[in-house]
């Protein structure tokens, strides 16, 4: 799993068992997270992905080859990393967005599948988005499948990445941009993210910047619907140029948390919500959501906080290998529920 925040890759080698149903209750699933780890990007790929949607269609195909490569080598080095030799079944990978424009039903995702097959020699699941985009819903959150086999015991779940999604019952949507925005304005006080909101909470709410940035029009469309990489950067960063870096912090840490709180009110969520992702990490910020939920909060241990979404993608492409329904067209707005992700042979007959 790479995620639009660019803090690096997410691996997660994982055990998936099926549960018997009880009563008239759905199948669910237990897992194990073996091992995880998350590989660093280098400053080099961090620009290259970052900069993949301004290519040429030629060397965007090539960087989709190379990177899934990388991502085949990375998968080798957590395997030797971890001992896991002949132990792994099957792959599957999520790639990093480059592009996602449901509205004229396209999604990519970088990271060739036949290119993970190769190196790895292992099976691969990947494209796991464009099924449902071209079926006529927004590829996104996907997560809500696994959420509801994996995770029954909650009500709600938000995902605090790159992205912020949340869920309730098989309905979410894209909440808003989180960490990217926020790692880029703690990167010009010379830090690759606020460390525990420290940099937020030493800043001052503008006003009138969070009445402009509550204003946009995303916050004010129904779902189903979801957000690309650009609206960050293109549309929310521009908006806080010129602000002193702590208080364009502070702002957009009071904007996050009060898109949360509307969207949370919008689901009708109630009961336990599970929060997981890398803003969980970001002491400032679930301390706003605390005061601003009227939800019983439930913070994971690090492990699930960090790989929630990386076992999810590994339940994804077990449920794709078993040709069952693993996107929910009640979250992505599609035609129907669908069996999405393109499979890749690596082992040889």
């Amino acid at each position: 799993m790479s995620g639009s925040s660019l803090d690096g890759l997410d691996i997660a080698y994982v055990h998936l068992q099926e549960k018997a149903a009880t009563g008239k209750g759905p199948r669910t699933w237990e897992y194990t997270l073996v091992k995880t780890a998350c590989y660093d990007y280098s400053e080099e790929w961090k620009e290259r992905l970052t900069n993949a949607p301004s290519l040429s269609a030629l060397d965007y195909q090539l960087l989709h080859t190379e990177y899934g490569h990388y991502l085949g080598e990375q998968v080798l080095k957590f395997i030797d990393e971890f001992s896991l030799y002949y132990q792994v079944q099957l792959i599957a990978s999520h790639g990093h967005t480059a592009f996602h424009l449901p509205a004229k039903k396209m999604t990519a995702q970088l990271g060739d599948g036949a290119a993970i097959a190769a190196k790895t020699k292992i099976n691969v699941v990947s494209d796991l988005r464009a099924l449902d985009v071209a079926l006529g819903g927004q590829g996104a959150p996907i997560v809500p499948i696994g959420e509801r086999l994996l995770f029954p015991e909650y009500d709600a779940f938000l995902n605090l990445g790159g992205i912020a999604n949340i869920a309730r019952k098989g309905f979410g949507f894209d909440v808003c941009p989180a960490n990217r925005v926020l790692n880029v304005l703690a990167s010009r006080e010379g830090f690759a993210y606020d460390e525990g909101g420290k940099l937020a909470a030493a800043g001052k709410v503008n006003d009138a910047l969070l009445q402009r940035l509550n204003a946009l029009p995303y916050y004010q469309q129904a779902p189903p619907k979801s957000l690309a990489n650009e609206f960050g950067i293109r549309t929310v960063l521009p908006m806080l140029d010129g602000l002193p870096v702590l208080d364009g912090l502070r702002t957009y840490v009071e904007h996050i948390a009060i898109q949360i709180a509307n969207a949370a009110g919008l689901l009708g969520a109630e009961g336990k919500l599970l929060i997981t992702g890398g803003g969980v990490h970001n002491e400032f910020l679930i301390a706003r959501l605390l005061d601003l939920l009227k939800l019983e909060v439930v913070l994971p241990d690090t492990q699930l906080a960090d790989y929630k979404e990386a076992l999810i993608m590994a339940l994804i492409g077990v449920l794709r290998w078993r040709e069952e329904n693993n996107v929910l067209a009640s979250v992505t707005g599609a035609s129907r529920d669908s069996i999405g992700g393109a499979v890749w042979i690596g082992q040889e007959a």
